[in-house]
């Protein structure tokens, strides 16, 4: 069986480097859903050396801060599931409390129907979160 994270980028690439990827996942009603992919392919966090574990979570941090600063979200979603595909990927999330799950996970039922308009909204404050990440990403080095 073919990996999806190892034959494509698993999204709207927005930024590679050796190691990782970030990418903007098409998540109907999340807008500002992000994935921070790491290249090789490797299904748990602990594969990885403590060095890249940091170097992977430091771009998770840059995901999450610049998703906080340029959209003010209620909350940032983290999660590292990889049941459904396992090749170590990290979920960045940003939640509004009126998006159509909120408070509950994006993986669970809706508790409304999605709000068209506010999530055309984020949308349109992308551009500049993206290329904030690159500028930032782009300065993160594997020690």
């Amino acid at each position: 069986m073919v990996c999806p994270l190892c034959a494509e980028d698993g999204g709207a690439l927005i930024w590679r480097g050796e190691h990782l990827r970030v990418i903007r996942a098409q998540e109907a009603g999340f807008p500002a859903f992000y994935r921070v992919v790491w290249n090789a392919h490797v299904a748990e966090f602990s594969d990885l050396s403590a060095t890249e574990r940091a170097y992977c979570m430091e771009a998770v941090a840059l995901v999450e801060q610049a998703l906080r600063e340029h959209l003010a979200p209620s909350k940032v979603n983290l999660a590292a599931l990889g049941n459904m595909v396992p090749h170590l990927h990290w979920h960045v999330i940003a939640r509004f409390d009126w998006d159509s799950h909120f408070p509950s996970p994006v993986w669970a039922a809706a508790q409304r129907p999605s709000p068209v308009a506010q999530e055309d909204a984020v949308r349109r404050l992308l551009p500049p979160v993206e290329v904030s990440l690159v500028h930032q990403l782009a300065l993160l080095a594997l020690p």
